[in-house]
């Protein structure tokens, strides 16, 4: 990747990340608790939307104007971004915000008679690209069998990843197939694709409406695969309309049928970014589902890309993973 390019990134999301960060000491900034979101303050609805003009010049003159994009029905067609622009907004704003991030996370499986299964890792993400390339590396601390575990992706859209798993107890590293994105992520009911996002122009997007959900107003866009795909035959993401946090989606099959749906339980800020910090995903099919939590949250921490290399599958990173 060249410096300059690189720098235009860095510099891009810096700017985004201090706009988010000076708007939230405003007061009322967007914190959920039991699936309800607090109304956000208007100044902070003025920044967000300041900061959303990088993306959508229509958006921008409606700031200019001082009215809500979303605030009207009627001019629907005249106030809002395109579906695909919508799509890659939310994109960036779920899997690419800051530069980079650490997080302990909580994952709890419960299968249709009530048993729970838990799973607790660590993960490190690394953006190389805006909306490109990335780098992740989770590493397992419980349960015991799976215990110093790591696993490694170098994501590359639109190409097949690079994938690589540690195996403590044979002292292996191995490099594993990456074909599978619509797969279960270590049993679970989120997909591998699911964790690191599935890229927007994959799918022909169309904007269905604007509608509420839990008090907030968001745009409903229908998504469909512009290639045949196991992982859903159509989708349906409810985009919050004021900062593009995905608030919830649901997967159909090629029968039309709901299988699953994918909603964000609580959001909080760190370092003056919205996330989604506990999120649930629902198999209707298997009539069960799965929580993750997300704890101890940092971004732009200023790692480096060598930490994603197979020496530090074996030996992983102190200073992120204690």
């Amino acid at each position: 990747m060249q410096a300059g390019k690189k720098e235009e990134i860095m510099n891009l999301k810096k700017e985004r990340s201090e706009k988010t960060k000076r708007s939230s000491s405003d007061e009322g900034l967007l914190s959920a608790s039991g699936g309800r979101i607090r109304p956000v303050a208007m100044g902070v609805a003025v920044a967000l939307m300041l900061v959303l003009t990088q993306f959508s010049p229509v958006v921008a003159e409606e700031a200019a104007a001082g009215n809500s994009a979303a605030g009207n029905s009627a001019s629907l067609e005249n106030t809002v971004p395109d579906a695909a622009q919508l799509m890659k907004e939310a994109h960036l704003v779920m899997f690419y915000a800051a530069d980079d991030g650490v997080a302990e996370v909580q994952m709890k499986i419960v299968n249709s008679r009530g048993k729970e299964r838990l799973r607790e890792f660590a993960m490190m993400r690394l953006d190389l690209e805006e909306g490109g390339r990335q780098d992740y590396y989770t590493y397992f601390r419980k349960p015991h069998d799976v215990s110093r575990m790591s696993f490694m992706v170098h994501k590359l859209p639109k190409k097949t990843d690079n994938r690589w798993i540690y195996i403590p107890s044979v002292d292996l590293i191995k490099r594993i197939s990456s074909d599978d994105k619509a797969s279960s992520f270590v049993g679970s009911d989120f997909t591998y694709e699911d964790i690191s996002g599935r890229h927007w122009t994959e799918d022909d997007h169309k904007l269905l409406k604007e509608d509420t959900y839990n008090n907030r107003k968001v745009y409903v866009v229908e998504s469909i695969p512009r290639e045949k795909y196991k992982g859903f035959a159509r989708k349906v993401t409810f985009i919050d309309a004021e900062n593009r946090l995905i608030l919830k989606e649901e997967y159909y099959n090629a029968k039309g049928e709901l299988a699953r749906i994918f909603t964000a339980e609580r959001i909080e800020e760190h370092d003056g970014i919205l996330t989604p910090a506990y999120r649930k995903m629902e198999n209707v099919k298997k009539k069960q589902y799965t929580t993750v939590e997300f704890s101890g949250i940092r971004y732009n921490v200023g790692m480096k890309e060598s930490i994603f290399s197979e020496r530090f599958l074996k030996n992983p990173p102190r200073e992120y993973i204690k």
